[in-house]
């Protein structure tokens, strides 16, 4: 043992433990997309793609104004250029190793015009492309180059000298085929000898792979079919053992799919997509920006997102009664749907259905989860409210998973409990919340639990429920009358 004589300094770990911020509304988006235009097709595939710009998005995934067949591109819009909101995380199911994804075209004799070839297919992967001059098969970089125009179609520049004198050559090639997806492969799987997972079981790879938590989770142009609509809801709670997070879901505007083309019928065609999550928002009907047409579910996760990178990237306000962005709401077909406030009031928000109407420009319109109104719980039916929950929670586990297997005493408890007051104590200065305060409650914690490492903490939080109703109770002020042409006298 030393021997001490003089002035020492010894440190010791802090008690407070600083939080770790994830990303309130960062949207996770499954579907279709024009992989053919991507930089790397086949490394664009069922698997989670972030991106910080419209411009990674495109050379990841490709893009086109096509949002029937490429239904994420809708939200590459919708976050880069109309809202300008960042990061989104991106899954293409559209898979050319399926041959029910892809389309064999089979050889054909194309025409030579000024050295190029106008090859008029859709959707082409330029690497399966086969140029033949007669029977000599053309070497793709050497004797062409293969690119995309902007109609979609092929051209095909020809770099031979040999191959620039002939009248015709022959092309074949592989189309994508998007309408070959269906809903079982947004919904996914996991392969029971290889472990790969495809569609929306990939949610569990985004905190593994970017340190992210999931906040909205959607598939817009495909959140409309109720077997995806179900998976989605099932996948916002206990993401990784832990997580939670909310889905935005579209319900249809075409009566075949069992969906509303008016908002008479909006509330049974919520039953029949079996929206009833509180971990879910329903959308009704599509919103359209000139000539382009999004489904609502797009539109509205990118305005939340634009509302939480606003308020420090906390979800403590809601979307409703904001600017949406859009220039007028419509069925799928473009036929406009025109709402007022007491229609939207009645029949949609009344039932757990969020919508738009024009108020001096169109707004989100809605505050209620799709489990109202069978839910009254404030935490579950109020969409704000239950997203603060759910970031709250998730931001709990991220900032105290290094306390996991410390020594269980009273200088771990203090330490978590007088953090999470702290941070708290933030929440209700910045008026984030109504109160938040974190105790360790003797009761909830016996011996039986003590001796078992499990420790319980008790966090009472009040998110401030939205100001959905201002009444002004107006009267006839007689008195004021009778003062004014009396003067109050006798």
């Amino acid at each position: 043992m030393p021997y001490n004589h003089g002035v020492y300094n010894q440190e010791q770990e802090t008690s407070l433990t600083t939080p770790i911020q994830g990303t309130a509304g960062l949207q996770v988006i499954f579907g279709t997309a024009p992989i053919h235009l991507a930089a790397d097709p086949a490394a664009a595939v069922n698997k989670p793609v972030v991106c910080y710009s419209f411009a990674e998005c495109q050379q990841a995934m490709g893009y086109s104004d096509d949002f029937e067949n490429f239904t994420i591109c809708q939200s590459m819009d919708a976050c880069f250029r109309v809202f300008n909101v960042a990061p989104i995380i991106l899954v293409n199911v559209l898979d050319p190793s399926k041959s029910s994804h892809t389309t064999q075209n089979a050889e054909e004799e194309c025409a030579v015009a000024d050295g190029a070839v106008a090859y008029a297919k859709q959707f082409v992967l330029l690497d399966t492309i086969v140029v033949k001059n007669a029977d000599a098969t053309l070497v793709a970089g050497s004797d062409y180059v293969a690119t995309h125009a902007e109609d979609g179609t092929v051209t095909i520049t020809i770099l031979s000298e040999a191959a620039k004198e002939a009248e015709t050559l022959k092309v074949a090639s592989t189309s994508l085929k998007p309408d070959g997806v269906t809903a079982a492969d947004i919904v996914g799987g996991v392969d029971a000898l290889t472990g790969k997972e495809t569609g929306l079981e990939l949610v569990r790879q985004i905190y593994p792979r970017f340190g992210m938590t999931p906040g909205i989770l959607l598939a817009p142009g495909w959140s409309h079919n109720p077997t995806v609509a179900a998976a989605l809801q099932a996948k916002t709670e206990g993401i990784n053992g832990n997580f939670d997070c909310v889905t935005y879901l579209d319900i249809s505007t075409d009566p075949e799919e069992d969906g509303a083309e008016v908002y008479t019928d909006v509330k049974t065609a919520k039953e029949a997509l079996g929206a009833t999550s509180p971990h879910a928002a329903a959308l009704w009907p599509m919103g359209a920006v000139g000539d382009k047409v999004y489904y609502l579910s797009a539109m509205f996760a990118a305005l939340t997102a634009y509302t939480d990178a606003g308020n420090s990237d906390v979800p403590y306000e809601s979307p409703s009664n904001k600017d949406l962005k859009i220039t007028k709401t419509v069925l799928k077909d473009g036929t406009e749907v025109l709402l007022d406030q007491q229609q939207a009031n009645d029949l949609l928000n009344a039932n757990g259905v969020i919508t738009a109407i024009n108020a001096n420009g169109y707004k989100a319109w809605g505050n209620n989860t799709a489990a109202y109104p069978s839910t009254t719980d404030p935490k579950d039916r109020w969409l704000a409210v239950r997203r603060f929950f759910d970031w709250d929670g998730n931001n709990f586990i991220l900032t105290y998973f290094q306390k996991v297997d410390k020594p269980g005493n009273t200088r771990l408890i203090q330490s978590i409990v007088d953090s999470q007051n702290i941070i708290g104590n933030g929440y209700v200065a910045r008026d984030y919340c109504a109160g938040y305060r974190t105790e360790f409650k003797s009761d909830e914690n016996p011996i039986t639990n003590l001796l078992d490492g499990h420790l319980t903490v008790h966090t009472y939080l009040a998110p401030y429920i939205p100001a959905e109703y201002i009444e002004n109770i107006r009267e006839y002020d007689t008195e004021a009358l009778e003062a004014a042409l009396t003067g109050g006298g006798e």
